[in-house]
This record gives C-alpha cells, sequence and structure tokens, in this order.
C-alpha cells in the first residue's frame, strides 16, 4: 500500500498493471513563497503558469527541489504549462525536500511550496499566491492486491485494513482538524470518496 502525491505517475503505474485501486484520501494545494519585494510581480496572478513564466522572465532566483518528489514534479509541469524550460544561474536545484529560507540558496528566491508547509516555516512566506486551481497534489492510496504468488511479500490484508483505516470516517475527521490548534488551519484537506473529476 503506498500513500502518494504525483497523479500523473500513479495513473501510469494503475495502467501498467503494477497497483491497483487508486483512491483519493486528502489534498492541500500550492502557492510560491518568497521575497517580499516580489521581483518578478506574480503577486495576485491567477493562475500558476503565469507566475512561473513572469519569474522566467524576470530571471528572478528560484529553488527547484529537483528530487524527483510529487512537488518537483508539479513544478516541472507548471515550466510546461509556461512554455519555459528553465535554466541558468537564476533557476537552483537544491536536490532537498525543503530548503529552508536562512542559510541556503531560498534566501531571497522563489520556491513552490503546499500550503501545508508555509504555516510552519512563517519566515518563508511571501507575498506571492498565485492562485489556486484545486488540489494540485492529491494524496492517494494505491493498494497492491496483486496475487500472492506474483508479490509473495506483499501483506493484502495488511495493505486494506491500513487503507480503510485512512479513509475512515474518524480518520478523515482528524485530517480535517490536524494542525487547526497550531497553526490556525488545517494543513490538509479530506477527500475520501471523491473522483479527480472533482476537481478542475
Amino acid at each position: 500500500m503506498a500513500l502518494v502525491h504525483a497523479p500523473a505517475l500513479e495513473k501510469k503505474y494503475v495502467s501498467e498493471g503494477k497497483l491497483q485501486n487508486r483512491r483519493l484520501v486528502m489534498y492541500n494545494d500550492f502557492v510560491v513563497v518568497g521575497p517580499a519585494e516580489d521581483p518578478a510581480r506574480i503577486k495576485g496572478l491567477p493562475k500558476a503558469a503565469e507566475a512561473m513564466k513572469r519569474i522566467a522572465e524576470s530571471q528572478s532566483r528560484f529553488v527547484s527541489r529537483g528530487d524527483k518528489s510529487g512537488t518537483n514534479l508539479l513544478e516541472l509541469a507548471l515550466w510546461t504549462q509556461a512554455g519555459v524550460e528553465p535554466r541558468g544561474a537564476w533557476y537552483i536545484e537544491s536536490g532537498r525536500a525543503w530548503a529552508r529560507p536562512s542559510g541556503s540558496p531560498m534566501t531571497g528566491a522563489r520556491t513552490p511550496s503546499p500550503t501545508g508547509h508555509v504555516p510552519r516555516v512563517p519566515e518563508a512566506r511571501g507575498p506571492a499566491d498565485p492562485g489556486r486551481e484545486g488540489p494540485a497534489a492529491p494524496e492517494h492510496l494505491l493498494r497492491d492486491g496483486g496475487e500472492p504468488c506474483q508479490w509473495p511479500r506483499v501483506n493484502v490484508a495488511g495493505g486494506k485494513a491500513f487503507a480503510d483505516f485512512m479513509l475512515s470516517p474518524e480518520t478523515q475527521g482528524a485530517i480535517r482538524t490536524f494542525g487547526v490548534d497550531r497553526y490556525g488551519q488545517p494543513l490538509f484537506i479530506p477527500i475520501a470518496g471523491k473522483r479527480d473529476e472533482d476537481f478542475p
């Protein structure tokens, strides 16, 4: 059983028969955080791809995870939507899951961030929120329910039990309130029972 957030890759593995029973669990959306000066003038833009285009045109410093994570894949998809192939001194591939603003190349730079990360790193907040176009990277459950002879070490019953637990009303309720007491907002939004088509 895998809990992941890279929809395109998930669908690929499901279509190849490597994984099955893909279900939505929770999501948080993405914003672009960065310096208050906003050199690329992206504050208030309605589309993330337009923000990425302006960042590239102005060659404003941008830190990419460059780690093939779900966040990195989303970033690369946004560059494609913007018609940009990011390269040059302004584009920094950190190879890290989260580059801290202090003492790192991220200082004074833009970076994509799940909204759940922003409350935890208040010094990383920037004025730019290029708009939320629905859940950019929902967390999905993919349960490998292959035949035991095909995957002899897969605990099918255990995977199903954990999937059922994550999708249960009690767990979805915990997800709905997790982080509210500390950050004033939940870190994820529960979406058990929803479908990809429910999100634009």
